[in-house]
């Protein structure tokens, strides 16, 4: 009962967002039974789908993180670069969370690579291009430009404040 639950609440939340990589792609990239071990609490012979859909959410939702204020979310372009990184986010996160595992120094440089490079995504050093496209098309960024929710009203000192300084 409490796993279809967290399924059915797994599945409306990536429908709901943007989903970088699909659990087909970490299968790729990690072998089955180091899957199945990562996976799966009980001991079970299959991998567990609800753990790496949580991990693919994780991975996503911090890619997000980064990328909010310097492009428009949800993208509507595939980025391979986004892929990769959200596939590496997620096989360290389903790493981490075996407490008596060692995580291999592969994954763990793979994950600090990544954030790496989403921090250079963020600061505008490297840009989004798109998967299919021989053009230079990146996902909407203006470098003279920072997106925000405020507004000039959400100033805490206006001209007029500042002009007695």
């Amino acid at each position: 009962m409490r796993t279809r639950i967290i399924q059915d609440c797994i599945k409306l939340e990536s429908q709901q967002m943007n989903c970088y990589c699909t659990s087909q792609d970490i299968e790729t990239q990690i072998s089955t039974p180091t899957l199945i071990q990562l996976s799966s609490d009980n001991g079970q012979d299959a991998i567990d789908q609800v753990v790496v859909e949580e991990a693919i959410i994780y991975a996503s939702t911090l890619i997000d993180g980064y990328l909010r204020g310097r492009y428009n979310l949800p993208l509507n372009t595939h980025f391979p670069l986004l892929r990769v990184l959200c596939i590496d986010i997620s096989i360290y996160r389903l790493y981490s969370r075996r407490v008596y595992t060692e995580i291999p120094e592969v994954i763990s440089e793979a994950y600090k690579n990544a954030i790496a490079t989403l921090r250079d995504i963020q600061k505008g050093i490297i840009s989004l291009q798109a998967e299919n496209s021989e053009t230079e098309e990146t996902a909407s960024f203006n470098p003279d430009e920072y997106r925000t929710n405020k507004d000039i009203l959400d100033r805490l000192f206006g001209k007029q404040k500042l002009n007695e300084y």
